[in-house]
């Protein structure tokens, strides 16, 4: 017995008392103030008492059905073989020369047909009731007491009542042998007071030889009583193991749920998280570059400035004076005055030397407008394609494998990165255009990243194509760092990273996106060193 089991079941008299509930229970419901009634707070757990004592009578009522049934072939036989001994031992009855049919086939015919019909019937209409037992009881003795006529009272066909004692013991209900004990013993009493022969074979016969036989059909009584009650024991631990299997199985059951749900929720949260994942990748590429700009944008500013203080703003402010001083004669000053003569040439020559900073001020300024439109452009992509979150619409694969390259090109010419694009003419993509923008964003930082640390060209590739299927293929391809063998199947893990400030989200998250979106996000590399390749595959409808 398991240890669960060991420790739910009840013992010795525990057992006894679960019992006596499997007993009330498959009886009628008795007033609560009844001496019979058992403490519901004295069993271990009451609950699962009453589901036991239900399953207790389920088996016992299917037992009774299946005992009914077989008793009903069993009548039938004994019916048929009852006919065959008549026939065989006496067929005839002989007056002088005639003959004629003997009374005891006419009794195994007739009076063996009267015994086991009704209870056949019942058998087979009423299975399983208690009055369809005790009827079955009866006639099985009295059929044995038939048999019995019929061999002229052998002694040896009296152990067919043993055996027919031993089949109602199947019914697991001592009250049937009761019944069939008091037919056997009535039966012996009355035939070996008025008809000997037919009963113990002799022609006479005590009057109490029906007591030595009733005393053995007692003995065989005891020792099937104290089986029935064993198995009705084993029945009764049987129902208490299996609701207590059923209580395991419902907590179980419950767990399942709850823990279905529990993981359901948890994968609804790292759905979202590894959606916000994606978004922060995009949006970190479009601040990384925006910075990269702004740094543009500040030399540019410092230029501009340092050009600025070479102004000669003092000796402007000079002339201004003189020519204020002067201003009473203004013409004799220039023409007589040696300072006055100066004064022309001087001027032309501050000019010249004051349009030498405009210049460089203008460029500068014209670089300072093609930064900021350049960061007005990066900012207005990232807006159209978070706005585009969860439409499926038409899309140019070249422009977005475009856009992807034109947020990260400030950072592509900071780390001299040579990026060179393999279009082949394709059909639009009909699909959700911030997902696929978050998985190609995020698969040309890697890349960027796996390159930082290569000797040599920094190449590379991006291309796209359809695959023999007619799916859509964008393959990123690097000379970087490589995959080692043992990374291939946990780079798309969540939390797996090889970078010292990596998340682990970036792949898992376009991983999923990619699942979304119908289709596949694969990694390829021959080993460390020799650049890897990887392949997002999307149907061209999503």
């Amino acid at each position: 017995m398991s240890a669960l089991t060991a420790t739910t079941l009840p013992q010795n008299h525990a057992l006894q008392q679960a019992t006596a509930l499997l007993r009330i229970a498959a009886d009628e419901p008795r007033p609560q103030s009844s001496a019979t009634s058992v403490d519901p707070s004295s069993l271990p757990d009451f609950a699962l008492q009453q589901r036991a004592a239900a399953l207790f009578t389920a088996a016992e009522n299917d037992l009774h059905r299946h005992t009914d049934q077989l008793f009903a072939r069993l009548m039938i036989v004994q019916w048929l073989a009852g006919i065959v001994a008549a026939l065989w031992i006496s067929p005839l009855t002989w007056i002088g020369d005639s003959s004629q049919i003997h009374v005891h086939v006419w009794a195994a015919v007739l009076l063996g047909g009267a015994i086991s019909g009704f209870p056949v019937w019942l058998a087979w209409h009423h299975p399983g009731k208690a009055v369809t037992r005790h009827v079955i009881a009866v006639a099985q003795v009295l059929t044995s007491a038939l048999l019995i006529h019929l061999t002229g009272g052998r002694i040896e066909t009296h152990f067919h009542i043993f055996g027919s004692l031993a089949f109602l013991a199947f019914y697991r209900d001592w009250r049937v042998l009761a019944t069939a004990t008091v037919v056997v013993a009535a039966d012996h009493l009355f035939r070996g007071l008025y008809w000997p022969q037919s009963v113990f074979g002799v022609l006479t016969a005590s009057s109490w030889r029906w007591v030595e036989h009733a005393g053995w059909v007692l003995f065989e009584d005891a020792i099937l009583i104290v089986a029935i009650r064993r198995m009705l024991q084993e029945m009764s631990e049987i129902a208490l193991r299996r609701a207590t299997l059923e209580g395991s199985n419902v907590e179980i059951e419950r767990q399942v749920v709850e823990r279905t749900a529990e993981l359901t929720r948890t994968q609804a949260e790292l759905l979202e998280t590894s959606r916000l994942a994606g978004m922060a990748e995009v949006a970190t590429s479009v601040l990384h570059n925006v910075g990269n700009v702004l740094n543009s944008v500040g030399v540019s500013a410092e230029l501009a400035t340092s050009k600025v203080r070479e102004f000669r703003t003092g000796s402007l402010k000079n002339v201004a004076e003189l020519l204020q001083q002067n201003s009473a004669d203004l013409p004799a000053f220039l023409t007589t005055d040696p300072r006055g003569k100066m004064l022309p040439d001087y001027l032309l020559k501050l000019a010249v030397h004051l349009a030498e900073p405009q210049v460089a001020i203008l460029q500068e300024m014209e670089m300072l407008q093609k930064n900021i439109d350049h960061i007005k452009e990066i900012v207005a992509m990232q807006q159209r394609y978070a706005r585009g979150t969860g439409v499926v619409e038409a899309l140019s694969v070249a422009d977005l494998v475009e856009d992807s390259i034109r947020i990260n090109t400030a950072s592509f010419t900071r780390h001299e990165v040579n990026v060179a694009c393999e279009i082949a003419p394709l059909p639009p993509l009909k699909t959700d255009r911030h997902k696929v923008m978050q998985i190609l964003v995020n698969l040309l930082s890697n890349a960027k990243h796996a390159l930082d640390h290569s000797e040599g060209d920094r190449l590379m590739t991006v291309r796209a194509t359809l695959n023999q299927v007619g799916q859509l293929e964008i393959a990123v391809i690097d000379n970087g760092t490589g995959i080692a063998p043992e990374n291939i199947d946990r780079i798309f893990s969540h939390g797996f990273t090889t970078k010292k400030m990596g998340h682990g989200f970036g792949l898992h998250s376009g991983a999923l996106a990619a699942k979304e979106l119908g289709g596949t996000l694969k990694a390829h590399s021959d080993g460390p060193g020799l650049g890897a390749t990887f392949t997002l595959t999307l149907p061209l409808e999503n």
